[in-house]
């Protein structure tokens, strides 16, 4: 048959057939792979036909002008065989073949082996089976187009070879996710990859043995460490010792692609074996932990399955720097941290495209679909100043979760995996038993990433030998899985036999190697070689100087006027033709005007004047939150809007990136609406790079409730657990102006109650000059510490809170900042009102309508450290004063009052007595009626100046 009649006979052009063509050309506007070349080729050349309007046609015009070329192609086809009855028995047949190919590559994992104790009974999914489409056993020999496949280099194969590379392909020990993916280009790189192949990869008799000897340095580190520290918590990689296989294969092959650092997070399952035999921890050094030895240079010291660690490693492609994020037990939470770390060294590098240094997270399965911060995370993966260039997601899938889970009561999906379709990051179900399906996958994951700059996750499927730890008896709850685990022989001892049996490993040599291995441990030497104990990174930080210097509340903050003139000069400045909005033009000249000396500072110009004194100076700034370019009470406007183009349209200028010709960088990023994962991100941030002045800013300060474990965990006792220094600024709005009690509160008191060591700052500065002398000082002094800013809301714009340009020129950070009205004498004072923030205005205005002359006022302004020696100087200033009365807005059982009474008795004299005035305890952080928090609020200053002070009281 003539390739013309051939093509007459099955031809779609019939006017029969009109309907089913239409359907076809649907296919191809989703997807032009799916239709056979020679009408993929004719429904290229329709894209070009004229539409009904005159326009040329789009791919999404109307059918219309198709389907009339349709019929014309059908009158033509009729006209050459006018008694031809249409025959679609082959078109249905071949899209039905189609519908089978996709079927597989949506549903393929459904059916894949993938559980290494061979339990989980597979379903039988009809979409699989060639009869749902109508094809029988008569059709698996016939000869279909294969042209949108990537099994044989051929046009065409018969059904049966089809459904043979269909099943070998998706069903065996790898099953993979990807059709969910809206990117076509991404969609067909993974078959391509997968389908040519066949699933499987040839590996060479070397690779095979690396891989041999990755399992035997998996399964011999946990063994030696069962029989020396029987019963010790170690949380055992035995069952899933195909992980180390896998690192083993992201070091080797990243650094082949151009990796050149790589960070990691976990959490504990696993993580000893990690730090021994991928990263080159000493063994002995891991044995001394076990042991109780602690590092003389840790306040506290952590756990050692919470440890972090640090290693060069000269792998296949080049030396690749390694670093294991420190983790407590809060597991997913050091995601963010890791995301964070690494966009601070990719932004070291000018790594923009995120090639050279690689974030890889390492997930528990229970954990993975269950913790709230894993969605989070993934939520930051495409945007703009969160973005790492994807991320490498591996899932130690031990099939229980963490300690008696059971899929049907910790999660609500198919897969542990399934929360990464949101992103639609691609997802390769691995069977960990199948080690070499493992690199294959850990290959094509890291291939994937490299190219589209995107997350992919591997999920390897394994089992746990021992109990979520080594004190744990998991047959009580799981019976019949831990039969079928005492059962198994063991990863390693199935790859070997397998070796053998090919002829690439004499009998004993399997056995050598277990011997070679348990003789380094006995020896404590290290299991990794080359460990590159001399090899100087470029682009490292070097925090030497950071870590030893000695608290101090000073630095020269000061800028001289006319440095302060010129950079103030430039940040009230827009280009030619951009047009600003009417209030903010007013906001700039009022700006300028203080420049100059004619307004006094106000809270955001203090600011701006910081960021630019710091960016002039080579110091790097980076901001984020919820609505931090304007500000949340639209104080900062860092970044203005052309309000003649939208902002994607060049609509938008930033000053602070404009101040000097070879500045350091300014971002400013309006944040995802997360508090959890963004505060850890920029956690992760500052403690990789300690020369920028990293903030992160809540909307309000109540909000940092929502990331109280970064606080707790990383913040507040990173350096005292692991070592972590880490400058990290929180701007935290706070104060009471009747708001209610979601935003009035950032929880002053359990920053407080965290405070200890010098571990961090917590600063309620009150005027535009204290604003701008502490965010200099964060970077100006030699260390680096958290610093915890409550930032106000009135006092944005309270002309009582402005301060004269010569406190820039001349000041310094106070952290106590003594009576400021010079008709109070100090002789004649008999109280002392000691306060903190907003409330001080109040006070003040408080005491002018009583005229109240015997009364001073004392603000507190660094709460921790507690300034002892700055507070002494201005309370001897008053020595006739017997009342010492702190005030607050915040109840009584908030706020301060608790922390800092011990501070104010410590330096009382001996006649002088202490008093609470504030609002009475509360549940609740505030109310939310601004009738009775008026009432309150009166009722709390009232009590400051009353003659006899109700409340707590205290003598030395």
């Amino acid at each position: 048959m003539s390739s013309q009649t051939e093509l007459q006979s099955t031809s779609y052009l019939f006017g029969s057939n009109a309907t089913y063509v239409e359907e076809l050309y649907e296919l191809y506007l989703d997807n032009p792979s799916s239709v056979p070349s020679e009408w993929r080729d004719y429904f290229d050349q329709l894209q070009h036909l004229p539409a009904t309007d005159g326009k040329e046609a789009t791919r999404d015009q109307a059918h219309s002008p198709i389907i009339q070329s349709f019929a014309e192609r059908a009158k033509a086809n009729a006209l050459a065989v006018r008694t031809a009855a249409p025959d679609l028995s082959v078109a249905t047949k071949q899209v039905s073949v189609q519908s089978l190919i996709a079927a597989y590559r949506s549903l393929g994992a459904r059916l894949a082996a993938l559980d290494p104790l061979k339990r989980t009974e597979r379903a039988a999914y009809a979409e699989l089976d060639p009869a749902f489409y109508g094809l029988t056993e008569a059709d698996l020999d016939q000869v279909y187009s294969a042209t949108n496949t990537y099994f044989t280099k051929s046009d065409t194969m018969t059904l049966r070879d089809m459904l043979k590379a269909l099943r070998d392909t998706y069903c065996q020990t790898i099953g993979a996710e990807f059709m969910y993916m809206s990117d076509p280009v991404a969609k067909r790189w993974i078959q391509e990859r997968l389908e040519s192949v066949h699933g499987r990869m040839d590996f060479s008799a070397e690779q095979k043995r690396n891989i041999l000897q990755q399992l035997t340095e998996a399964e011999g580190l946990e063994r030696f460490l069962h029989t020396k520290y029987v019963g010790q918590k170690r949380f055992s990689l035995e069952g899933g010792e195909s992980f180390i296989a896998c690192m083993d294969e992201v070091v080797n092959h990243g650094s082949d692609l151009g990796v050149q650092e790589i960070i990691v997070g976990m959490a504990h399952r696993g993580r000893l074996n990690m730090l021994v035999n991928i990263m080159g921890k000493m063994p002995a050094d891991l044995f001394a932990e076990f042991e109780g030895k602690h590092a003389e240079n840790l306040t506290d010291g952590d756990v050692k399955y919470h440890n972090g660690f640090s290693s060069d490693i000269s792998a296949r492609g080049g030396a690749v720097h390694l670093s294991l994020a420190f983790n407590p037990s809060h597991l997913e939470i050091v995601n963010p941290v890791v995301e964070g770390s690494t966009r601070a060294r990719q932004d070291r590098r000018g790594d923009t495209a995120g090639e050279q240094v690689l974030p890889v997270l390492v997930h528990g399965d229970a954990a993975f679909a269950g913790q709230g911060v894993v969605m989070e995370t993934l939520n930051l993966a495409q945007t703009r100043g969160y973005g790492t260039g994807g991320t490498l997601h591996i899932v130690i899938n031990n099939q229980i979760g963490f300690t008696t889970s059971d899929p049907r009561d910790t999660r609500s999906t198919l897969y542990c995996t399934d929360v990464v379709k949101m992103i639609e990051a691609p997802v390769f179900h691995v069977n960990a038993d199948d080690p070499e399906a493992v690199a294959f996958v850990t290959q094509l994951a890291l291939d994937y990433r490299q190219t589209f700059r995107h997350d992919v996750v591997i999920d390897l499927v394994c089992y746990r030998k021992l109990g979520h730890n080594e004190q744990d008896t998991p047959s009580l709850t799981q019976p019949l899985m831990y039969k079928a685990v005492a059962q198994h022989p063991g990863t390693r001892k199935l790859y070997a036999d397998k070796l053998v049996a090919q002829g690439l490993l004499a009998d004993n040599e399997p056995d050598e190697m277990v011997k070679a291995y348990r003789q380094l441990m006995e020896d404590g030497q290290r299991t990794v070689e080359p460990v590159l104990t001399d090899y100087k990174n470029k682009y490292a930080t070097d925090w030497t100087p950071f870590l030893n210097a000695k608290w101090t509340d000073h630095a020269d903050t000061g800028l001289p006027l006319a440095e302060l003139t010129r950079i103030g000069e430039k940040i009230t400045s827009v280009p030619e033709g951009f047009n600003v909005h009417p209030l903010v033009k007013r906001m700039l000249n009022d700006r300028r005007a203080m420049v100059r000396g004619e307004l006094s500072i106000d809270w955001g110009m203090g600011e701006h004047l910081a960021f630019a004194s710091l960016v002039a100076n080579g110091y790097t700034v980076r901001i984020t939150g919820q609505d931090s370019g304007r500000g949340t009470f639209v104080h900062r406007h860092a970044v203005l809007h052309d309000q003649n183009r939208e902002r994607w349209d060049d609509g938008t200028y930033i000053p602070l990136q404009n101040v000097a010709e070879n500045q350091a960088n300014f971002t400013v990023i309006d944040s995802v609406l997360s508090e959890e994962a963004v505060l850890a991100f920029e956690y992760g941030y500052a403690s990789a790079e300690p020369n920028t002045l990293t903030i992160w800013e809540a909307q309000f300060g109540d909000f940092v409730n929502g990331a109280q474990v970064v606080i707790d965990q990383f913040i507040a006792s990173g350096e005292a657990k692991w070592g972590r220094h880490c400058g990290l600024t929180m701007m935290l709005p706070h104060g009471y102006e009747g708001q209610g009690p979601e935003h009035s509160s950032a929880r002053l008191e359990r920053f407080l109650q965290l405070c200890a060591d010098n571990n961090m700052q917590v600063i309620q500065p009150t005027s535009g000059a204290q604003i701008f002398h502490v965010l200099r000082r964060q970077m100006l002094r030699p260390f680096r510490k958290p610093l915890v800013l409550l930032t106000p809301k009135s006092l944005l714009r309270n002309k009582a809170a402005t301060s004269p340009l010569s406190e820039l020129v001349e000041g310094s950070f106070k952290p106590v900042i003594g009576e400021t009205q010079d008709h109070i004498k100090a002789d004649k004072v008999k109280r002392v009102l000691v306060c903190s923030g907003k409330v001080y205005y109040d006070l003040i205005n408080a005491r002018t309508e009583r005229e109240r002359d015997d009364v001073a006022v004392i603000r507190i302004e660094q709460l921790y450290p507690f300034a002892h020696k700055s507070y002494q100087e201005e309370l001897r200033k008053y020595p006739n004063a017997t009342e010492l009365v702190w005030v607050q807005d915040e109840p009584q059982n908030q706020g301060a009052w608790f922390y800092i009474q011990h501070h104010l008795v410590e330096n009382m004299t001996a006649n002088q007595k202490l008093s609470y005035a504030g609002r009475a305890a509360s549940s609740s952080p505030a109310v939310g009626y601004l009738a009775k928090h008026n009432e309150q609020q009166k009722a709390l200053i009232d009590q400051a100046f009353a003659d006899n002070i109700k409340g707590f009281s205290l003598s030395r």
